[in-house]
């Protein structure tokens, strides 16, 4: 890196300089090149956790309405033409998957009901993992920005620095208005880059623990259809 490209692309700049637009027109390209992906990392991470409130605020009502109908007395049968007329998703899928089944069992006209119980567990374990991988999807992204963010933005901090110095060195200038404002173009890295990792680590936290609870949600309806198809196939037996 030539010390006198350095000093003619990093001009001293005014206290009327020092807004963030200036800040950012004024860094060296690389710095900018970390700036933009930091902001569009911002942008995905505001776009997946609308997304996210928005489908877990779906999961809950489809859920409590589910739970409403399974045990307002309504036949099973019904209840499964219902749900499968549809796209079924969350607990309604695992009631579908497992009806299925159950009815796919009983029309190849076996009198059989050994291991009857062992495939409907089957079939809802295999539900329940696919409809808990719907609600992380898109997790990971949350989790690698506000893991990496703070590093990225600090990598653009570390070479802004490095090329603010090298300005200094070139123009023989230590006063505090040279060296300032190349400080403060390093230092809007960082800051941009904590501006996308703090929101990616809450929401991701957040996320986290919401899947969890429609996951435990999911487990305990199941179990308790499951002992529900027990007793109807102990009385068939």
């Amino acid at each position: 890196m030539n010390p006198g490209d350095v000093a003619q692309s990093v001009l001293p700049l005014t206290s009327s300089d020092l807004s963030l637009l200036s800040l950012f027109l004024q860094a060296h390209w690389l710095v900018k090149v970390v700036m933009l992906g930091l902001m569009g990392a911002s942008v995905w991470v505001w776009a997946i956790a609308l997304d996210k409130f928005f489908l877990f605020m779906r999961t809950r009502k489809a859920n409590d309405s589910f739970e409403q109908a399974f045990w307002s007395g309504q036949s099973l049968e019904d209840l499964y033409r219902t749900a499968s007329a549809g796209q079924a998703q969350s607990m309604a899928a695992v009631f579908v998957a497992a009806m299925r089944e159950w009815k796919r069992s009983f029309e190849t006209q076996t009198r059989s009901f050994a291991g009857l119980q062992t495939r409907i567990e089957k079939v809802m374990d295999v539900t329940m993992a696919r409809e808990i991988e719907r609600l992380e999807r898109r997790l990971l992204v949350l989790a690698t920005v506000g893991s990496a963010g703070p590093f990225v933005g600090l990598f653009g901090t570390v070479w802004g620095i490095m090329t603010s110095f090298q300005s200094i060195a070139a123009s023989k200038n230590t006063s505090l208005a040279v060296v300032a404002p190349g400080i403060a173009e390093a230092l809007f890295a960082t800051a941009i880059g904590l501006i996308a990792a703090i929101p990616a680590t809450i929401f991701y936290n957040k996320f986290v623990s919401e899947v969890n609870k429609q996951a435990q949600r999911l487990e305990g309806f199941a179990d308790e259809f499951s002992a529900i198809l027990s007793r109807q196939i102990d009385e068939r037996g």
